[in-house]
């Protein structure tokens, strides 16, 4: 089973290269975000034409989620249980596998735009209430993996310059913080499970010849299961669609399970 997730920044835009991608990457499921399209705009005639389903919730303008997997999904959830949101972050899905059901979530967590926004307040809100959310999806399903840009960079080996990024979201200690008290949950960053070359990123800015130069940042993560992180074979960055003629300041990450 091959799992992906590509923040697309805006679906409408960048359709022909996600199909595009699909046809040369037939992954079991593909975790979307920011979809940037109302919820009754998504194309799904489209994605059936390559073989895909489809469940997703949509939001005009901004964000916006979908997994789009080639069998079926089930046990569709929306949102994270128990918080109110008008914002669209969070879809949930169970999908067949040989091992069992695997419960495949996709995220786009929020970015905070400063240390002194409400945004900022909000995002490490958003993060505790994933993490209550999280805790109990484990105890329910032990082949879990929860994909998305998580617009926080782990550690100072994924900003390519920790320096000058200091002060900022993305790298700040709380941040990190909730991100880790994911990973105490009992899930794995499955990219560093395995030897990376160095300065190997997800985002590049769209300023500055970001990508060119390779001024970029890891914020987007496949997390699994202590179940599916021991049948992970690999996980990397398909840096390819970074360099499309309009592309998603994103790329797509990859997990690959011997399931």
């Amino acid at each position: 089973m091959r799992l992906a997730t590509w923040n697309v920044n805006s679906l409408n835009v960048r359709l022909p290269q996600v199909l595009d991608w699909l046809a040369a990457n037939p992954v079991d499921a593909l975790c979307i975000q920011e979809l940037k399209l109302a919820h009754d705009k998504f194309p799904l005639d489209a994605f059936k034409e390559v073989g895909y389903h489809a469940e997703w919730a949509g939001q005009k303008t901004y964000n916006g989620v979908a997994i789009v997997s080639r069998e079926p999904a089930h046990s569709v959830v929306r949102n994270i249980p128990g918080m109110e949101d008008l914002q669209q972050r969070v879809i949930a899905v169970t999908l067949p596998s040989t091992a069992g059901d695997v419960r495949v979530i996709c995220a786009y967590c929020p970015n905070g735009q400063s240390l002194d926004s409400d945004k900022y307040v909000y995002k490490l809100g958003w993060f505790a209430e994933l993490k209550r959310w999280l805790e109990q999806e484990l105890a329910q399903h032990p082949l879990l993996a929860i994909l998305g840009d998580y617009n926080v960079a782990p550690a100072d080996e994924d900003v390519h310059n920790p320096e000058k990024w200091e002060g900022q979201v993305l790298v700040s200690p709380p941040e990190r913080e909730a991100y880790f008290d994911l990973l105490k949950l009992g899930l794995t960053d499955s990219f560093r499970m395995f030897e990376q070359p160095e300065k190997s990123f997800s985002w590049w800015d769209y300023r500055q010849f970001g990508f060119r130069r390779n001024a970029g940042l890891r914020i987007d993560h496949v997390l699994l299961s202590e179940a599916l992180k021991s049948v992970c074979t690999a996980c990397v960055i398909d840096k390819g669609p970074r360099g499309n003629t309009q592309p998603s300041d994103h790329t797509p990450v990859i997990a690959t399970l011997s399931i």
